[in-house]
């Protein structure tokens, strides 16, 4: 039985992919959030669906390392882990990150540093096992800064360089590092986007191509896949040109 450690799982992306691993096969899943009932919620949710999967909740400070280094740790002593997916992530306000350094902070930290944390100590826990992917959300918008929503793009970016090391130390182990880029998707974080709601990708369809992707072993994953091009046209813009555009 496949074993899969979801970091955020209270997030829709997260929870999707889930779901679509249970659809494939009896899986054990460790569910790790931030807010016991909610990611018990989903516990309940997934093992309706899948009575023959071992579904786990846990809670944990997601900012602390110390905490995070001895989770991946006694984690791994349990029970070798094939899939570790660390997707969680809050979409700040940007007008406000500019005069709140408060806001700001904590977009910085739970965008990049935890993230960055749970990829570190479970990338160390996986390569002393020798065995797992390591698969690491982060988002198109770190591809380039955009004025719209720098702050959240720059916390993208630090994810997108850190992965990128990573892949490169692990390069040549038996042990894979996915990053994930998607593309505006139609998730509670993104509700405040009315105008934009027929233009986002539901959460359904992202994970599957995540879900996917993994599976395959990609190193980059950007989905809906048309964001591939979409952000390396973005990246090619001039910036005197890119500097004339709202976006």
């Amino acid at each position: 039985m496949k074993r899969i450690v979801i970091i955020g799982a209270t997030s829709s992306i997260a929870e999707h992919c889930a779901r679509c691993w249970i659809q494939k096969a009896p899986v054990d899943l460790v569910l790790v959030g931030r807010n016991k009932e909610k990611t018990e919620h989903v516990a309940m949710d997934l093992r309706v669906r899948s009575p023959q999967s071992t579904v786990v909740s846990m809670q944990i400070d997601f900012l602390d390392p110390i905490h995070i280094k001895q989770l991946a740790d006694d984690l791994e002593k349990e029970a070798a882990i094939d899939i570790v997916l660390i997707a969680h992530g809050v979409l700040p306000d940007q007008s406000r990150c500019q005069t709140d350094l408060v806001h700001c902070e904590e977009a910085l930290l739970v965008n990049a540093v935890s993230p960055v944390l749970f990829s570190e100590g479970f990338a160390a826990s996986m390569q002393k096992a020798g065995h797992g992917t390591l698969a690491i959300i982060g988002s198109v918008a770190g591809d380039r800064g955009r004025k719209s929503n720098y702050t959240y793009g720059a916390a993208k970016g630090l994810v997108a360089r850190f992965a990128e090391g990573l892949q490169h130390r692990l390069a040549g182990t038996p042990v894979n590092v996915v990053l994930i880029k998607p593309g505006p998707t139609d998730t509670p974080m993104t509700a405040h986007m009315t105008s934009q709601s027929g233009r986002l990708a539901s959460a359904s369809e992202v994970a599957k191509q995540i879900v996917s992707g993994i599976d395959k072993g990609k190193p980059v994953i950007y989905t809906p896949a048309k964001w591939a091009l979409i952000m390396w046209v973005v990246r090619c813009l001039p910036r005197w040109v890119f500097n004339r555009i709202n976006i």
